[in-house]
């Protein structure tokens, strides 16, 4: 489902985008906010009698620069991330396939589970 030219307009009047800059800030954020939400999905799907135990800070490179997510851990430490496996800090190249899985409207869960496979 690609994005309406309405909601590009609104998109860019709600951020005040007037600059190639402001475009890539946004889609940082934004590719930040999706993969933070993915991670979450992961850790939800591979909880069984294991309970959640906080969050771990990780610094990421990607096209769009460094920022940091919070990893979820778990009490057992047996959550082992697929989507940013443990030690990888350079995740160039996985940004345009989870933007445009986002774009065409597919879940969190579902983007998942097609970067599972």
């Amino acid at each position: 489902m690609p994005v309406a030219k309405e909601q590009i307009r609104q998109i860019i009047s709600e951020n005040n985008i007037t600059s190639v800059a402001d475009v890539y800030s946004l889609l940082r954020d934004s590719f930040k906010d999706i993969l933070q939400e993915l991670m979450e999905a992961e850790m939800d799907a591979t909880l069984s009698d294991n309970k959640r135990n906080g969050h771990s800070t990780k610094t990421l490179k990607s096209q769009y620069g460094e920022f940091q997510i919070e990893v979820p851990r778990d009490r057992n430490g047996e959550f082992e991330p697929k989507l940013v496996p443990k030690y990888q800090r350079d995740i160039s190249g996985i940004e345009e396939k989870v933007i445009s899985l986002y774009a065409r409207g597919m879940s969190t869960r579902d983007i998942h589970d097609q970067l599972k496979d």
